[in-house]
């Protein structure tokens, strides 16, 4: 690589960053398995895939959500030597439901600056250790003076934001609940799937009450499982592959944690890490642009409500594109083929195994019955967490 000097300091030039692997487990209650051992299956994948031993491996990129879950503090050390980080530089990132992608453009940033030519990135969640409940997890976010008083929880204030969303744009509750058909269709083409099931509107409308708007089957399931990918430097990629898939392009931004100084009917958030990753990856107009999509998905009024904020469907018009079939495995812009959160499972971070590693698996035609049926070449995947905050952004392509 080519190296600046000014001043007695030493730069590297930006090079590109190509994926060259990737790997999941089978999500779903696991109680077998720690989140080391959990990591470790997912990396022996993504290095099989690749042609790599863990020895070619120079750094590796964990994410993981709160140390709540796996009942220990500092997590990140703990999952060290499960996700190959022994004896090498190696760092934990963390924004919630946001790590799924962060932690895949904290790889990008690694190589991209020349810091390594080879990069391991792995997502970890186990969930189940949480006890009574994951959700009693998050007890402890919220504003202590001004949220906590109320006693709120996730489900409680994504009921508040699926009801603005639908009151502004006077969306039916029908037209979201054919996002969790299609997502939960698509699922059953997945071997690591959770909740992959033919269900109906009907079924749906007539699921237990959670907080209405929101119903059982309008919610991604909690989950345990990890999924790694690898991220390389040109010259490393020209050596495993004559088909990598590029970084083109990579977005993040956090509104404020007070959500109610928000109007929550629009992810402001992820359209503004959305405009960040489009202007690095040149993409101007991302609805006649992007062939892929992966949006994050824990209900189904977030894929339309992401969609949105990702430029991909106007304010508003995101159900109607999901109601004419665009969004289909086969439609003009399929979304979430791999079935997302919602049919796949949620286990936080690890969700990266259905955003970042299923969009490289769509860009490289290597997702077997999943493959969209258009001819891909840009895609972009994306994800949200925290207190309705943070927006991740990546923009990958087979054309460098």
């Amino acid at each position: 690589m080519e190296v600046e000097r000014i001043s007695g300091l030493k730069f590297h030039k930006k090079q590109d960053v190509a994926i060259v692997g990737a790997g999941m487990t089978t999500w779903k209650r696991r109680l077998n398995e720690t989140g080391k051992e959990l990591s470790y299956l997912a990396v022996k994948q993504a290095l099989e895939e690749a042609g790599l031993e863990i020895g070619d491996i120079e750094m590796v990129v964990m994410g993981s959500a709160p140390d709540t879950f796996d009942g220990l503090h500092m997590k990140g050390e703990y999952l060290l030597d499960g996700s190959g980080g022994s004896d090498r530089p190696y760092m934990r990132v963390f924004v919630g439901g946001g790590t799924g992608v962060f932690a895949p453009i904290a790889g990008y940033w690694h190589v991209a600056s020349g810091l390594a030519d080879v990069c391991l990135v792995v997502c970890e969640e186990k969930m189940s250790s949480c006890h009574p409940h994951p959700q009693s997890g998050f007890k402890y976010i919220w504003d202590p003076i001004l949220d906590r008083p109320l006693n709120p929880n996730l489900i409680w204030i994504f009921a508040l934001e699926m009801r603005r969303y639908m009151h502004v744009h006077n969306i039916k509750h029908e037209d979201i609940a054919l996002v969790s058909v299609k997502n939960k269709a698509n699922a059953l083409d997945h071997p690591c799937a959770q909740v992959a099931e033919k269900i109906t509107v009907e079924d749906v409308l007539n699921s237990e009450p959670m907080a209405l708007p929101v119903r059982r089957l309008d919610v991604s399931p909690p989950s345990d499982g990890a999924a790694a990918l690898i991220m390389v430097a040109p010259h490393i990629a020209r050596q495993l592959t004559d088909n990598p898939v590029w970084v083109t392009g990579v977005g993040w931004a956090l509104d404020t944690t007070m959500w109610t100084n928000r109007d929550l009917y629009f992810p402001r958030y992820v359209a503004e890490a959305a405009k960040m990753a489009y202007r690095m990856a040149h993409i101007t107009d991302p609805r006649k642009e992007i062939d892929v999509a992966e949006p994050y998905d824990p209900f189904d009024y977030k894929e339309l409500h992401h969609m949105e904020g990702l430029g991909l469907a106007k304010k508003g018009e995101a159900p109607i594109l999901t109601r004419e079939g665009v969004t289909a495995r086969d439609g003009d812009l399929p979304t979430c083929p791999s079935g997302g959160l919602l049919g796949v499972g949620n286990p936080i971070a690890a969700t990266m195994g259905v955003k970042a590693c299923e969009l490289y698996w769509q860009l490289a035609y290597r997702a077997g019955k999943r493959q969209v049926a258009k001819e891909v070449t840009n895609g972009v995947c994306q994800a949200w967490g925290d207190l309705m905050q943070v927006g991740t952004v990546m923009v990958m392509s087979n054309k460098r």
